[in-house]
């Protein structure tokens, strides 16, 4: 069976394809390097249309009003300016509504493309562009340690971290959040008040990492400026051991935050980087792979869930859970040396 991947590594090289939804404007170039906040390409993603009822604004026939029009196609026109007449004694004219770009003219109409401000698509992580992709964008290569997390507010930033959380099943308490933390990135526990969001957003923060939300938190932190990346899920859960250890031995070094949305699909994550020279032996992380004995798994449903242990083996054809649902699964040894039978379904392979 298929295993989506988790990816926790104290060192690795990635690649992010960085593509706008639609065709826009490529605004770097090859061998550029990129700090996370760097433009790498811009579009607009709704464009705006008004259209000018020429012959009404200046009160002619249809057949006339075209006469008079004194813009064409393809040209910026600012707010204001004159598009046609003037007609009659009153010199009535048709002005612009808006700043834009004619589309065309004809029988007795104007249509104006608005001039809106483009979608800009971010880096997301410090790194070298190592190709362009024409009118979408570039392909960003990094080195440095990796943590993931299973959902994201969309939001990017980067910053210093500073480690609160102690213990794995810590929560995170309005208290906490002093002065001191001003313009870092925090990585917390449990958090399961909307008033410790707010203060974080009003300190502000430049990002918040945290083991786990209550889902009633969804609405606000989707509104919230700074990213929020949550690493194991919603409801009172502890955070893994591995991103854990990880997180906490990077106290002060700067950090990257992507908590872009989760697209299983687009093998898209929301992520925590922290960019690293390289001194040692560099992991090419998998998006995906097949369960076999030996891996590290993480359990993601309870009554384990968040728990990390080892595959010992592949159950063969389909075993009988105690809930009576019959299903491809596996023994794994949990880290508390407890052995369980849990279905594949309820496992991804961490690396």
């Amino acid at each position: 069976m298929l295993a989506s991947v988790l990816h926790v590594l104290p060192m690795t090289r990635i690649r992010r394809h960085r593509l706008l939804p639609v065709t826009g404007r490529v605004l770097v170039r090859k061998g550029q390097t990129l700090a996370p906040l760097d433009v790498v390409a811009e579009a607009v993603l709704e464009p705006r249309h008004r259209l000018l009822d020429v012959a009404r604004g200046l009160g002619v026939r249809i057949a006339d009003a075209d006469q008079y029009v004194e813009r064409e196609a393809g040209e910026s026109v600012t707010e204001g300016d004159v598009l046609a007449g003037p007609v009659g004694w009153g010199k009535r004219v048709v002005r612009a509504p808006c700043t834009g770009r004619i589309i065309l003219t004809g029988r007795g109409k104007i249509l104006i493309e608005e001039e809106v401000e483009p979608y800009q698509l971010f880096a997301g992580l410090p790194g070298e562009v190592v190709s362009l992709i024409p009118g979408r964008g570039a392909v960003i290569e990094s080195t440095g340690a990796l943590a993931q997390g299973v959902w994201g507010n969309g939001k990017i930033n980067s910053g210093q971290l500073r480690v609160l959380i102690k213990k794995v099943e810590d929560i995170l308490t309005v208290d906490q959040l002093d002065i001191d933390l001003r313009e870092t990135v925090v990585f917390a526990g449990f958090c399961g008040d909307e008033q410790v969001l707010r203060a974080a957003a009003e300190l502000p923060l430049r990002g918040l990492i945290l083991s786990s939300m209550a889902s009633s938190l969804i609405p606000l932190a989707e509104e919230l400026s700074l990213p929020i990346v949550i690493l194991e899920g919603f409801g009172l859960l502890p955070v893994n051991s591995s991103a854990f250890n990880l997180l906490i031995t990077s106290d002060r070094r700067e950090i990257t935050l992507n908590a872009e949305k989760i697209d299983k699909y687009a093998l898209q994550r929301p992520e925590v980087f922290i960019s690293l020279p390289v001194n040692q032996t560099v992991h090419e992380p998998r998006d995906a792979t097949l369960f076999s004995p030996g891996q590290k798994v993480r359990v993601v449903r309870a009554p384990y869930q968040s728990q990390i242990g080892t595959l010992i083996t592949l159950k063969p054809g389909l075993e009988v859970l105690p809930n009576g649902i019959k299903a491809t699964s596996a023994e794994i040894e949990l880290e508390n040396s407890i052995r369980v039978k849990l279905p594949l379904a309820n496992l991804e392979v961490l690396e």
